[in-house]
């Protein structure tokens, strides 16, 4: 037998021994912030003391910007979320919506395993072993013609799209269908359309707003959700301090006062739909105040005064804006998601994409430029989504019965699309409907299976930046803390499928991990010139990736765009918009936008973004329908008063918010509230907007014609119960409005 120790020998020992590797481990390891890069363990790691925080550099998933945070973690939990201020998209900024990501991974209402469904819509879940789910998934696939299997997911971390991408193809079934709302409110696919007319390359823009004198944005709402909304946002407040030519001067013109409107010199309340035309009567001043030859084509049709008649703005202010425009040397133009939401979507988008050729500012300071070529064959990215007339495709082949099982990742097709879309009646005719998402939303709740996936905070993976910065980034996704729940990444079971399948699924995705798929796109980057990071091998080069979240150049390295010369030979006809609904039945037309809060609906189950005000109106948990003051004289209707809204496609009801910064031909409500399902913080908070849209398209392009609905409003003679919730009376907001310009 070993000699005893007493009890008092041990502790003096273990004390001694612990200030030992307390010493040691103080002198050995790096604990700084930002610079750690290995899996966090399910423990604090030994070398840090209980309650000290641990950084984990990553990329934040609320939306698909791509911003760089980092994660303070403390004795295995997650604390907090700040932006990394390393990362060259928001430098250390992070939106109100990247600081509630906690929320979504210690949200109450995450699926804790897999779960089958007795019936579709029961909501009575029973958990499964994940065996026997992908054994259940993969038989299905394996019985399903390949032609008859779909995936639909909303604009996905790239990593993902890359394997569903290989499965789908190895399994012989059509690419994923890549669509979500927040991408069509966006005008993601227009502008890459008008990129490809325009300039030959089916590219985002990326738009210089810090070095420019003269910001004219068009629907935009660029320092809300447009694109990137940090970028922006930083690069506006760099617009504004003018260190280099002075401070710097934004239009707006949208027929509602956004908050980038609020923040704007100067807000033009255009008529809805008539966008393009302003750009192309401001155009044609600047051309021929300039005596540009090159571009006098483009506006060869253009009357001014027939646009001031069509747009409410007068020839005279025209003129003063094409001035404004005209005199200083960084003048900048802006094409946002409400042009691409109407059926002229695409050359609206053109005739303002047109100003910047006029203004000769391409791939120049305060110009326009395209987002970088991607900088590795060996990484794929699904920047561009699909059009919303693939996906309308996609529902007549699951009505005629062509679709045998479908997976759905990263949407919620069921509450996004308009109702009208007939895709829940479409869902009805697929045999088998698998959910990957994490919590029970509309769609999850009318699936057979749900896979639920990881969080953000939980994954591997890499998002490539493509809607703002100025330099190719490939952010870098790592888990901050090990699964909460008995969960998976979708990546993860995909690569699981396609071995159960065999075959050509297997060769496709030949992988063992998701570890392993990164390494293989992400370490051809250490080869590349001009990086931030240094490694003498690979897997050096990986962990010095994950610990600065990121790879991207030390130097600036946009896409300089040139001109299509017969686009500039032709001439630019920007058509009528269209809008569903008789003028005479219908006469409000109906703008939705996007909550700088909730999104399009994702952020409705995490408390913080219920809670925190609408920087407009200070309403929280609840939506509303935005009337002008004259238009709610007419009604006979004021704030807090229920109120229905009809259109051709269907009704719904809301309370009234009298607001003086919208025209009085337009009624505006904010998209995200509504939810039938998808937890107890978003369940059962106002109407879904959705339900009135008419599935209309843009013409050209294919995109979702979100903002081509007309309504009515008829007063239903009751009063809000509970009133709705806002951190400023409603004596307050109408003083501050009483002596303010009104559009009417």
């Amino acid at each position: 037998m070993g000699k005893k120790i007493s009890r008092r020998k041990f502790l003096k020992v273990g004390a001694t021994a612990g200030a030992t590797a307390a010493l040691v481990a103080g002198c050995s390891s790096d604990l700084r912030p930002y610079r750690r890069s290995l899996e966090p363990p399910l423990r604090s790691p030994e070398e840090a003391l209980p309650g000290e925080a641990v950084w984990y550099a990553s990329t934040c998933g609320q939306c698909p910007s791509g911003c760089g945070i980092v994660v303070r973690v403390i004795e295995g939990r997650a604390r907090k979320i700040e932006g990394n201020p390393e990362h060259p998209l928001n430098r250390g900024r992070l939106c109100a919506r990247g600081q509630a990501g906690l929320q979504a991974l210690y949200n109450p209402d995450r699926f804790p395993s897999p779960v089958r469904q007795s019936s579709r819509g029961s909501r009575d879940f029973q958990a499964v072993y994940w065996d026997d789910a992908l054994d259940l998934l993969a038989g299905k696939l394996k019985e399903a013609d390949p032609q008859s299997v779909a995936f639909l997911g909303g604009v996905m971390s790239d990593n993902l799209f890359d394997l569903a991408s290989r499965f789908m193809k190895g399994t012989g079934a059509a690419p994923p269908v890549v669509f979500d709302l927040l991408s069509a409110l966006e005008g993601r696919t227009t502008l890459a359309a008008a990129s490809k007319a325009l300039f030959g390359v089916p590219a985002l823009p990326v738009f210089d707003v810090g070095q420019a004198e003269v910001v004219f944005s068009f629907g935009a709402n660029f320092l809300e959700t447009w694109l990137s909304p940090v970028y922006y946002g930083r690069s506006f407040g760099n617009m504004r301090r003018g260190r280099l030519r002075g401070r710097g001067y934004l239009v707006q013109f949208e027929p509602r006062m956004s908050m980038t409107a609020a923040s704007a010199d100067e807000w033009v309340p255009v008529k809805p739909g008539t966008e393009g035309l302003v750009a192309q009567a401001i155009g044609k001043i600047v051309a021929e105040r300039r005596k540009a030859a090159n571009v006098a084509g483009l506006y060869k049709d253009v009357v001014v005064g027939d646009v001031a008649d069509a747009s409410g703005v007068s020839a005279e202010q025209l003129g003063k804006l094409a001035r404004i425009f005209d005199t200083v040397d960084h003048a900048l133009a802006i094409p946002g998601g409400a042009l691409a939401g109407r059926n002229n979507g695409l050359e609206a988008t053109l005739a303002v994409q047109a100003l910047n050729v006029v203004a000769g500012n391409l791939g120049q300071p305060g110009g326009l430029s395209l987002s970088p070529d991607v900088p590795s064959e060996s990484l794929v990215t699904a920047s561009v989504p699909a059009s919303y007339a693939d996906v309308q495709a996609l529902i007549e082949r699951m009505k005629a019965g062509q679709v045998q099982v479908l997976m759905v990742h990263g949407a919620n097709p069921v509450f996004e699309l308009p109702k009208a879309s007939g895709f829940r009646e479409a869902l009805g005719q697929v045999p088998f409907v698998v959910s990957f998402a994490p919590f029970a939303d509309e769609t999850a709740v009318q699936a057979d299976l749900v896979l639920p996936d990881h969080t953000y905070l939980e994954s591997w993976g890499y998002r490539l930046v493509a809607a703002g910065g100025d330099r190719p980034v490939v952010s870098a996704q790592q888990p901050a803390v090990q699964p909460l729940y008995d969960t998976r990444s979708t990546a993860e079971v995909l690569l699981n499928l396609a071995q159960r399948l065999g075959g050509s699924a297997a060769k496709a995705l030949p992988w063992k991990s998701v570890r392993e798929h990164l390494q293989s796109a992400i370490g051809p980057l250490q080869a590349l010139p001009g990086g931030n990071l240094h490694a003498a091998s690979t897997d050096a080069f990986i962990e010095e990736w994950q610990s600065h979240g990121g790879w991207w150049t030390t130097q600036e390295k946009s896409g300089a765009p040139g001109a299509s010369k017969e686009v500039l030979s032709s001439t630019l006809v920007v058509p009528n918009a269209d809008f569903a609904g008789d003028a005479q039945k219908f006469p409000f037309h109906l703008l939705p936008y996007p909550s700088i809060l909730l999104s399009d609906g994702r952020g409705a189950n995490q408390p913080f973004l219920q809670e925190a005000p609408d920087p407009m109106t200070t309403v929280a948990w609840n939506n509303w329908v935005e009337i002008n003051p004259k238009t709610a004289a007419k009604l006979k209707v004021t704030t807090g008063d229920i109120v229905k809204v009809t259109s051709p496609q269907g009704e719904i009801e809301l309370s009234v918010y009298v607001y003086p910064g919208i025209r009085p031909d337009t009624v505006a409500i904010p998209v995200g509230q509504g939810h039938s399902d998808y937890g107890r913080f978003a369940q059962g908070r106002g109407s879904n907007v959705m339900d009135l849209l008419a599935p209309l398209t843009e013409k050209a392009g294919g995109a979702l014609a979100w903002a081509a609905t007309r309504v009515k409003i008829t007063p239903t003679g009751r009063k809000a119960t509970p009133m709705l919730a806002r951190t400023e009376s409603a004596e307050g907001v109408e003083r501050g409005f009483r002596d303010a310009e009104n559009p009417g």
